[in-house]
């Protein structure tokens, strides 16, 4: 596989510092041990290239959300790499998509629905049964904060539903919870309020402790909520390529 070039590797470095940096001040700010939040780093669009030289630089977890482009590029690049490596499904799944995202994924943090979570059950049973997973597949189940339709996410009167059936399959591991700041109002305002969710469902689901919640813009107000793992493309990869990979 070709490499990047060394500009790129060069303004990856000076990225990838960067976005550490800012985490670890938040944390700080926010009186949490740095270790306890972890940086994914999402490269969606770009190609395993760049992935390649993320994984020189130190990063082991990499958040994808397009399929099949995100199922082939870990293929690539776990072909490339011995080291034992954290591929992220951060996106919505269409339920036919399942199946493969159910071989590749080592965790998925947008589960909404019972029919997706039915579909991904079978997909990594049969995955685990052929030899392609070790493991069940770690699985969040995604929040809708503002009720909009197109947002994504189960509504959280509905959150315990979804855990059981969660809690139910026999091939998937219900880890916590994710949330995507809707654009109107404050990443402040939304934090807070997904926090508020998050602690009530703890009381039922106590050993669902994670966490996903914050991107390159809003990384702050998420971990002083408690966000155990902030999703960062744009501040570390740049613009989506002009072609994607």
């Amino acid at each position: 596989m070709t490499r990047p070039d060394v500009t790129r590797v060069g303004a990856l470095a000076t990225a990838l510092e960067s976005a550490q940096d800012r985490l670890r001040a938040a944390c700080v700010a926010a009186d949490r041990d740095a270790d306890d939040v972890e940086l994914l780093v999402v490269t969606k669009f770009f190609p395993a290239s760049d992935v390649l030289a993320l994984v020189d630089l130190g990063c082991r977890s990499f958040g994808e959300s397009r399929e099949p482009e995100a199922g082939r590029k870990a293929a690539e690049v776990r072909s490339e790499v011995t080291d034992p490596l954290a591929f992220h499904m951060i996106g919505q799944i269409q339920t036919k998509k399942a199946k493969t995202v159910g071989r590749w994924a080592d965790r998925v943090h947008s589960l909404a629905t019972i029919r997706l979570t039915d579909a991904l059950d079978d997909a990594a049973t049969k995955a685990l049964d052929s030899g392609e997973r070790s493991v069940p597949l770690d699985v969040l189940l995604q929040i809708n904060l503002d009720g909009a339709p197109d947002r994504g996410g189960v509504m959280p009167a509905h959150l315990d539903a979804l855990a059981d059936q969660v809690q139910a399959a026999t091939a998937l591991c219900l880890r916590g919870l994710m949330v995507i700041a809707p654009q109107e109002g404050t990443a402040e305002q939304w934090m807070a309020t997904a926090a508020e969710i998050r602690e009530r469902f703890l009381v039922g689901h106590p050993d669902a402790t994670e966490f996903s919640a914050g991107m390159s813009g809003d990384l702050e107000e998420a971990v002083a909520h408690g966000s155990t793992c902030v999703r960062v493309g744009t501040a570390i990869m740049g613009s989506r390529p002009i072609v994607s990979p």
